[in-house]
């Protein structure tokens, strides 16, 4: 008789993520004092010389003084929560990094250092460390897996043994919280959070609260997993494939500044995350736009009259109470006034009650972030 352990459903997670492309490497491997550290201390997080070669990788046009001026801000992110460390990571992730150089003829130039290649995802770097050791204000922690794209670590997990029923997903979740008072620098650039314990597993944010730690039902969002795929395979290979989570991390993540100074970061769950990407797709084909992407899902109905190039007809997101129908709406605006053959279009929103307007001012109000121009390459002379 099998008997599972932590050890064995980390083994699997770790399989999985090298499936879909990433370098494995034991926490100890890259350790302080090893022979291909990685690492000056025990206290550092980010990988210095995998992020130092990616800003000179997705910078060529820059000088040496730009990329170290981008590694510096990327490194010395200040705030006095961690929320806004995060938030202020999460928008050099998106945005890239202001930074200035000097021309040739003394000038001072502005521009953008790019940290992640969202168009490219083989140009990043993509590296999954287990056991990873933490040491910070005399606290010594060990999460079980850091997800690390171009030396930052963007995603954490945390896993539990199958076979103790006193160890479930819920203990680490509670584990979550006592790394973020322990090791709070781990967090900084944090995406994503998972708990499992190899039979359920579920996805959330820095903030969010036990309710909003959902599970991942799809990996290409064509028809929902069988009950006998482990969650956990289901969440790893729908998130972590590389395509579908640079598009998360880019358009599905919103931080909401509730007032007081709180900040509650939100993520899109799997099923507003591919029913804006159809979305998105369906109103390029009904545009006369090519649709690019992934192919497309049915969603159950499959597919309905019409869906010919350019007949305007885009479809029906249909939501039952409660599914998150006005931050579908605030993804959906994002993508499409983002990509670039849209032309920064104008959008109309519609509604038949008063407070359906109030509740979508109040929505897409919170997430203008998500509602920005897109980028523009042009240097500014001071």
């Amino acid at each position: 008789m099998t008997v599972f352990t932590e050890s064995i459903v980390e083994d699997a997670a770790l399989a999985w993520l090298q499936e879909l492309g990433y370098t494995l490497l034991p926490g100890p491997a890259i350790a302080p004092g090893e022979l291909f550290a990685e690492r000056a201390d025990y206290g550092q997080v980010i990988l210095a010389q995998r992020l130092k070669d990616a800003l000179a990788r997705l910078n060529p046009n820059l000088p040496p003084e730009a990329i170290d001026d981008a590694f510096r801000k990327i490194t010395r992110i200040d705030a006095p929560a961690l929320e806004g460390r995060n938030h202020n990571a999460h928008r050099y992730f998106v945005n890239g990094v202001p930074v200035e150089h000097r021309r040739p003829d003394g000038s001072i130039a502005g521009a953008q250092a790019q940290v992640i290649d969202f168009d490219d995802p083989n140009n990043n770097d993509w590296l999954a460390v287990n056991q990873f050791t933490v040491c910070e204000n005399k606290h010594n922690r060990r999460p079980d897996i850091v997800l690390f794209i171009n030396g930052l670590p963007l995603a954490v997990i945390e896993l539990k043994n199958p076979g103790d029923e006193n160890a479930t997903i819920w203990m680490a979740f509670k584990q979550f919280q006592t790394y973020k008072e322990e090791i709070p620098s781990l967090f900084n650039y944090n995406a994503a959070l998972i708990i499992s314990d190899g039979v359920e597993a579920r996805i959330g944010t820095l903030t969010g609260d036990r309710e909003w730690f959902l599970p991942w039902r799809t990996i290409t969002g064509d028809k929902l997993a069988g009950a006998h795929t482990p969650e956990l395979q289901v969440l790893l290979n729908g998130v972590f494939e590389k395509r579908r989570f640079l598009d998360l991390v880019r358009y599905f993540i919103v931080f909401e500044d509730e007032g007081g100074g709180k900040l509650i970061k939100k993520m899109a769950g799997y099923h507003q995350f591919h029913a804006v990407n159809v979305a998105v797709d369906e109103t390029l084909r009904a545009s006369r736009i090519p649709a690019v992407g992934e192919d497309l899902g049915h969603y159950e109905a499959g597919r309905k009259h019409g869906g010919e190039e350019g007949d305007r007809r885009i479809g029906v997101v249909w939501h039952t109470q409660g599914a998150g129908k006005s931050l579908t709406m605030a993804f959906y605006a994002g993508r499409i006034i983002l990509h670039p053959t849209m032309c920064n279009p104008t959008i109309v929103v519609l509604t038949d009650r008063n407070d359906l307007d109030d509740q979508l001012f109040g929505k897409f109000s919170l997430c203008k972030e998500l509602l920005r121009q897109p980028p523009v390459k042009v240097e500014s002379r001071a």
